[in-house]
C-alpha cells in the first residue's frame, strides 16, 4: 500500500485588512489617495505584502489623513480613523 502524497495547505490570507475605501482618486500635491491616504507604490504592493509590511503602511496613514482633512481633501474621514 503506497502512502498518499502530502499536499501543502494553501497559505492563510493576511489578517491585516486593506484601508481602501473605494474612492481611488490621487491628490496630486501629496501623491496620496484621497480615500485611503496610501501612495501608488503602497497600493500596488498591498496584495503581495505580509502583515508586518501592511502594519508599517497603516502606521503612516493617520498623519497623512490629518493633513488631508486639514486641507478639506480626505473624503473617507471617520472619527475612529483620526488620532
Amino acid at each position: 500500500m503506497s502512502a498518499l502524497p502530502l499536499i501543502p495547505a494553501p497559505p492563510l490570507p493576511p489578517a491585516v485588512k486593506s484601508p481602501c475605501s473605494n474612492v481611488c482618486k490621487m491628490h496630486a500635491p501629496t501623491g496620496w489617495c484621497q480615500g485611503c491616504a496610501r501612495t501608488i507604490p503602497e497600493i500596488t504592493i498591498w496584495s503581495k505584502s505580509d502583515d508586518a509590511t501592511r502594519l508599517a503602511i497603516l502606521a503612516r496613514l493617520p498623519e497623512r489623513r490629518a493633513i488631508l482633512v486639514e486641507q478639506g481633501i480626505f473624503t473617507a474621514a471617520d472619527e475612529s480613523d483620526m488620532p
